[in-house]
C-alpha cells in the first residue's frame, strides 16, 4: 500500500465530513426556522453520511497497516503521525498538510453540532413551557377547613366497622 493511496482516502475522508459540515448547517437553519420538516431528512443523511466516514476511515487504518506490514514495522499505530516517521520528505508534507485540513474540518463540524445540540435543547425548552402553560393546573393543595370537610364525607362512603 502506498501513501499515496493513504492520501487519496484522507481526500474522500475531508470530503465526507466536509459534506457533513453542510448538513449541520443545514440542520442549524432548520432548528432556526422552526421547520421541523425537513429535521427527519437532515438526519437521515448525517446517518448516512457518518456510516460512510467510518467505512472510509476503516479503509484508512487497514491501508496503514498494510503499509507497515509491506515495511515489516510491527510497533506503530494506525495515526498519520505514525505514518509520517516512515514516509518522505514531500510525503510527509502531503500528509501534514491533509490531517491539519481534516482536524479544522473535523473541529468546525465539532463547534456546529455543539451549537445545533444547545438550539434543540432551548427549542425542547420551549415546548415544555409551552405545554405546562397550556395544562390546566391542579387545584392548590393546602390545610383548610374544606379539606376536613371532604375527609369526612368521604368516610361516610364506607364504614370500616361494619
Amino acid at each position: 500500500m502506498s501513501i499515496e493511496q493513504i492520501l487519496m482516502i484522507m481526500d474522500k475522508l475531508n470530503m465526507m465530513h466536509r459534506s457533513l459540515l453542510k448538513l449541520a448547517y443545514h440542520k442549524t437553519e432548520i432548528l432556526q426556522s422552526a421547520k421541523v420538516e425537513g429535521l427527519d431528512e437532515t438526519m437521515k443523511n448525517e446517518q448516512s453520511h457518518i456510516a460512510a466516514i467510518s467505512q472510509l476511515e476503516n479503509q484508512r487504518q487497514e491501508a496503514v497497516e498494510q503499509f507497515f506490514k509491506e515495511r515489516q514495522v510491527t510497533s506503530a499505530g494506525v495515526a498519520v503521525s505514525d505514518l509520517m516517521n516512515y514516509a518522505s520528505e514531500n510525503e510527509k508534507n502531503q500528509l501534514e498538510e491533509k490531517r491539519k485540513s481534516l482536524l479544522l474540518t473535523v473541529t468546525t463540524l465539532q463547534n456546529q453540532n455543539d451549537m445545533n445540540q444547545k438550539l434543540l435543547f432551548q427549542s425542547l425548552q420551549f415546548v415544555n413551557l409551552t405545554l405546562d402553560l397550556l395544562r390546566p393546573q391542579p387545584d392548590q393543595i393546602n390545610y383548610s377547613s374544606t379539606s376536613g370537610n371532604r375527609k369526612s364525607a368521604m368516610q361516610g362512603q364506607f364504614d370500616s366497622k361494619a
